[in-house]
C-alpha cells in the first residue's frame, strides 16, 4: 500500500509541480482537522446538554 501512495505522489508532483501538490495536502489535512474539531465541539455541546437534563436544571 505505501508504494502506491508514493507513486501517486510522484505522479502529482510530476503533473501539478511539487508547491502546488504540498499545499494540496496541506488543505486535506487541514479540512480533516477542522472537520474532526467540528465533531468534537458537537459532541462536548450535546454532552452538555444532556448533563443539564439529567441534573434538572
Amino acid at each position: 500500500m505505501p508504494i502506491v501512495i508514493i507513486i501517486l505522489l510522484a505522479f502529482l508532483v510530476a503533473q501539478f509541480g511539487f508547491w502546488d501538490t504540498f499545499t494540496g495536502i496541506l488543505g486535506g489535512i487541514g479540512v480533516l482537522i477542522l472537520v474532526g474539531l467540528t465533531f468534537l465541539a458537537l459532541a462536548a455541546a450535546a454532552g452538555m446538554l444532556a448533563l443539564r437534563r439529567l441534573r434538572g436544571r
